[in-house]
């Protein structure tokens, strides 16, 4: 019996740490203190919210936009979080490209008041949203109308959730659909390329090719 895709959500509680800077060095001395979930929020769960799409994590937003160091936000957006095993390897990464940017600019200016970086930790809940698709016709329905929340929880949260860097769409797909095909479309995806309802909208794309094709096939055969 094939298994049902129960779709989840999550939503996550902002918890400030009282911890700030003005200046890039003190941005790279509290990125080494900061809890595993500071860091955590501040790169892997940027996509939920409404940023810039030029960047894809906190830090690299705020070294473009408040200090207006440009290079350093590309640089810092070029790191993708999902090549670490873990936060402390994504860390160290972060410090590795500050370290490198203040040898060569030791002193980046101060940002006005108020614009700050402010870390700040989440306390994530997850909830399942009461939909479940025992096909893939139903789970092309459910995906049109589920909430973001519930994208970045399947296609985001599962890579590191499960260890395998795999999201939950594509390995659902594929293990209980049998679409080896269209789950490595979707697990091909670049994040870093679309906002969340780009992601929603190309898996919508997608599963409704596959599905198209199905009955084609189906006629086809009669």
């Amino acid at each position: 019996m094939t298994e049902g895709f129960e779709f989840k959500q999550c939503i996550s509680i902002l918890k400030s740490t009282g911890k700030k800077a003005k200046t890039l060095k003190e941005l790279r001395a509290a990125i080494m203190l900061v809890s595993d979930s500071c860091i955590f929020h501040h790169t892997y769960q940027y996509f939920l919210k409404e940023h810039i799409l030029e960047y894809t994590n906190d830090f690299a937003h705020w070294a473009g936009e408040s200090l207006e160091e440009r290079s350093l936000a590309e640089q810092l957006s070029s790191i993708d979080p999902y090549e670490f095993k873990n936060i402390n390897g994504l860390r160290t990464q972060l410090l590795y490209v500050i370290d490198d940017y203040l040898e060569k600019f030791p002193e980046p200016r101060e940002v006005l008041a108020g614009d700050e970086f402010f870390f700040n930790e989440t306390i994530s809940l997850v909830f399942p949203v009461g939909i479940r698709a025992k096909n893939l016709a139903e789970f092309l329905m459910a995906i049109k109308f589920v909430d973001i929340g519930s994208i970045y929880y399947h296609f985001y949260e599962a890579r590191t959730r499960t260890g395998g860097w795999i999201d939950d769409f594509s390995k659902w797909i594929e293990e209980s659909m049998g679409k080896n095909a269209l789950a490595e479309k979707i697990r091909n995806i670049d994040p870093f390329m679309h906002d969340i309802e780009g992601i929603k909208q190309y898996i919508v794309e997608e599963i409704e090719k596959e599905l198209k094709e199905d009955m084609e096939t189906a006629r086809i055969e009669q």
